[in-house]
């Protein structure tokens, strides 16, 4: 078998940008922002953007501005669920289903069959009453 030369793809590093952001997201994790108190996520992200400027001098504060979208957005509920919390639940309607494996006829002696349970119950009715009285 021949090998194929295969030109491996150089990785370029990640931008100071795509680090912050990926920092900020382990953050929101780690200190369980998601679900918190909309006021707590908001002193929570203030405090976050300002320790970001910090820590990455070189972004820029249209940058920092863009991370905080970034992950505003990232802890937000999904849109799917917000709506199917809205709408109201779908009624649906129960049958009791019994399950038997007496043979109907002859020819389908192994087939399970299915009946309601109106049907058992008049069924089972007849069949305790006692027999010639």
């Amino acid at each position: 078998m021949s090998k194929k030369n295969r030109q491996r793809r150089e990785v370029a590093p990640p931008t100071p940008f795509e680090q912050a952001r990926d920092e900020l997201f382990q953050q929101i994790m780690r200190c369980e922002v998601i679900g918190a108190a909309p006021e707590h996520q908001a002193e929570w992200f203030t405090e976050t953007m300002a320790y970001f400027s910090d820590r990455y001098p070189e972004l820029k504060p249209a940058d920092i501005k863009d991370l905080r979208v970034l992950g505003e957005r990232f802890v937000q509920p999904p849109k799917r669920a917000e709506v199917e919390a809205e709408a109201p639940a779908p009624t649906v309607e129960a049958t009791e289903v019994v399950v038997t494996t007496e043979p109907v006829d002859a020819t389908d002696a192994s087939e399970p069959t299915f009946e309601s349970a109106e049907a058992l119950e008049g069924a089972e009715a007849d069949a305790e009453e006692p027999v010639g009285v």
